[in-house]
């Protein structure tokens, strides 16, 4: 926990019994920056060498040769599943696809305006809501609500779409996985294997990244002893950011305002002139190329091959090109995160920019509800300190008197 550190030294006075508190001297720390405020077992950055690791296997062995599915048993049992196990986790999930019509009528009464991740938000806290069993913190009730959740955000967000876009929402298919089944509730159709595995490739290396903002979200909201659902409610609100969980759709965002690879050159040209970000450039805590890119840029490339339309994937890669070997990206060590190749696989898959952020949060519920069920283990409140730089002292005025 951060905090002071509060000191009890002796009186000037040898003879004095008396002590006095005395806090240290308090220095912040913008966004707690270095600060560690938890240990983990679920997930590891190296940000120096491009390292990520779930439990200790490395991100590049999980993305080739897992299912979301399997990741999800990483997490939150700790050991990769046997074959039973697996398929005990699948239909149990598969069970909880359907939405109750209280649910249902939740999103149906949403206007359609919104943003596609506030229907998460709304549908998370219904489905609380309708939950007896809400303020269970065990660890058995932990993982019961985690894989309801997960299982039950994709309909919410599939639905959500259709209904905003006019269209009949789409029942649960069981005789799909968990990425196969999302891209059939949102687009009406079976998709191809193709489509189905790049979209598991997405879940996986998404689901967890040690203390990024909306895990530390989430963490803090339960040390309060709140229920899981208002964890994950407190923790879509921060993945929605721009700077978190909405770089998605600001990167896609770019790629459409620049349109074509001709004008790349012109458009960074003139961010760096302006000060405007390249989204989905750079990282807090890589100072290397992000692990998960060579992942996301071979499967957007492959989807963008099927469906026969390359021209996101071929701008992301002309800008990658460029800003490579451009001096103020390499001075400065910033290489292309997540979010820059997901966002025209994404997008390809038939997810509209806003949509992104939504779709993160399918992913990263597995490392929210994991990273809760760690923190209860040994739960404390989160209440850091704050650095006080206000006057010192005023002189009060009665209304009456304040002219």
């Amino acid at each position: 926990m951060i905090g002071n550190q509060v000191t009890r030294a002796q009186s000037a006075d040898p003879g004095d019994e008396r002590t006095t508190s005395m806090a240290a001297p308090i220095t912040a720390t913008p966004g707690l920056e270095g600060i560690v405020v938890a240990q983990t077992q679920l997930s590891s950055v190296n940000g120096t060498e491009g390292i990520l690791t779930y439990r200790g296997y490395n991100i590049h062995d999980l993305a080739e040769h897992t299912s979301f599915e399997e990741i999800m048993h990483l997490l939150w049992y700790g050991t990769l599943p046997t074959t039973a196990q697996l398929e005990g986790l699948t239909e149990h999930l598969r069970r909880h696809r359907n939405l109750s019509e209280d649910v249902k009528n939740t999103i149906r009464a949403l206007p359609k305006t919104g943003a596609p991740i506030d229907s998460l938000k709304a549908g998370v806290t219904a489905l609380g809501m309708e939950d007896p069993d809400q303020d269970n913190l065990a660890h058995d009730a932990l993982l019961e609500k985690a894989i309801r959740l997960t299982a039950a955000m994709p309909t919410m967000l599939a639905m959500y779409q259709r209904l905003r876009t006019d269209k009949e929402a789409v029942e649960p298919d069981t005789t799909l996985d968990t990425a196969g089944n999302f891209l059939y509730m949102v687009n009406g159709e079976k998709p191809t294997e193709t489509q189905s595995k790049a979209f598991n490739l997405y879940l996986v290396l998404l689901a967890e990244h040690s203390m990024n903002a909306s895990t530390f979200t989430a963490r803090s909201t339960v040390s309060s002893t709140s229920d899981l659902y208002s964890a994950v409610t407190a923790a879509l609100g921060s993945l929605k950011g721009v700077a978190h969980g909405g770089a998605n759709m600001m990167a896609m965002n770019m790629l459409l305002d620049i349109g074509h690879p001709g004008e790349i050159d012109d458009y960074v040209d003139e961010s760096l002139r302006i000060k405007r970000r390249l989204m989905g450039m750079g990282h807090r805590i890589y100072k290397t190329r992000d692990p998960r890119v060579d992942h996301l840029m071979k499967w957007s490339e492959k989807v963008a091959n099927e469906i026969g339309d390359d021209k996101w994937y071929q701008l992301a890669h002309r800008m990658e090109e460029l800003t490579a070997h451009h001096p103020y990206f390499s001075e400065r060590k910033l290489y292309p995160n997540v979010e820059f190749y997901s966002a025209p696989l994404l997008y390809n898959l038939g997810f509209p920019p806003d949509m992104m952020p939504g779709v993160f949060a399918l992913s990263r519920i597995v490392g929210w509800s994991a990273n809760v069920m760690e923190q209860w283990e040994n739960n404390r409140l989160v209440r850091p300190s704050a650095e006080y730089v206000g006057p010192a002292s005023q002189q009060f005025v009665p209304i009456d008197k304040r002219g």
